[in-house]
């Protein structure tokens, strides 16, 4: 195997980070119903689903956790999903993520740690309501 990845396979996964970032949430699902992995990882171990619910898009999320992509791959840094959502107040993102399956104590720091450091009671209520 060659150590330079091909440069139209970095295109085509960088257009599919940028359509996870933009919550296009038809085009990515698109792209991974033809074959592109649900669980592709950026080089600082950034899922789709992590990119997607950091910047909020729910739908998105949906349509990723619908093709098998997983809810609580962390990052390099240990961050999950459901932390990062938890982090930016994307309440929807956090619901689509708990349907997906997320794990709220995954990850460090979890998404329960994340939700305590910011005082996020209600979100802690969810959690423990699981």
């Amino acid at each position: 195997m060659s150590e330079n990845p091909d440069p139209e396979v970095v295109d085509l996964a960088s257009k599919i980070f940028d359509l996870a970032r933009r919550g296009e949430a038809g085009t990515l699902a698109a792209y991974v119903d033809a074959g592109a992995p649900a669980n592709l990882t950026n080089d600082k171990g950034d899922s789709l689903v992590m990119l997607a619910a950091y910047h909020g898009h729910a739908s998105a999320v949906e349509a990723l956790l619908a093709r098998g992509a997983d809810p609580n791959a962390a990052n390099d840094r240990g961050q999950t999903p459901l932390a990062g959502a938890v982090f930016k107040g994307e309440d929807a993102v956090i619901r689509a993520l708990l349907a997906g399956g997320a794990d709220p104590e995954a990850g460090t720091p979890s998404a329960v740690d994340t939700a305590r450091m910011f005082g996020k009671t209600e979100l802690l209520a969810l959690f423990g309501n699981r």
